[in-house]
C-alpha cells in the first residue's frame, strides 16, 4: 500500500515547494497536486508530488491520525510507509520545530 503524508508548505519557489514534515524539510513538486497551495497550506504528499491541498477544517484530524499511527504503530506496514515517505527524497537544511 503507498501511503501519502501531510506537510505544511513554508516556502514556494515557481513549481518546488520546501514542506515541512514534523521538523523534516522537504523539496515538493506542485505539478500536479489537486488545486493551487500557497505558503501555510497543507498537503499530502506522495513520493516527492504534493497530490492534495488538505482543506483547512481537516488538517487537525488529519495530523492527529498520522501521529497516533507513528506512535502507536511503531511496527505496522502502514506507519513504516508514513516514516519511509518522510526520509524519502532531499533532506533540505537542519530539522526544524513541529509545525
Amino acid at each position: 500500500m503507498c501511503l501519502g503524508v501531510p506537510g505544511k508548505v513554508v516556502e514556494i519557489h515557481d513549481t518546488i515547494a520546501t514542506v515541512d514534515f514534523w521538523g523534516v524539510r522537504r523539496q515538493v513538486k506542485l505539478d500536479i497536486v489537486d488545486e493551487p497551495v500557497k505558503v501555510g497550506d497543507y498537503i499530502l504528499n506522495h513520493v516527492g508530488f504534493a497530490i492534495r491541498r488538505i482543506p483547512e477544517e481537516s488538517i487537525a484530524e488529519t495530523l492527529s491520525l498520522y501521529e497516533m499511527l507513528m506512535r502507536e504503530a511503531e511496527d505496522d506496514a502502514m506507519a513504516g510507509d508514513v516514516r519511509s515517505e518522510i526520509s524519502a527524497g532531499s533532506e533540505i537544511g537542519e530539522p526544524v520545530g513541529k509545525s
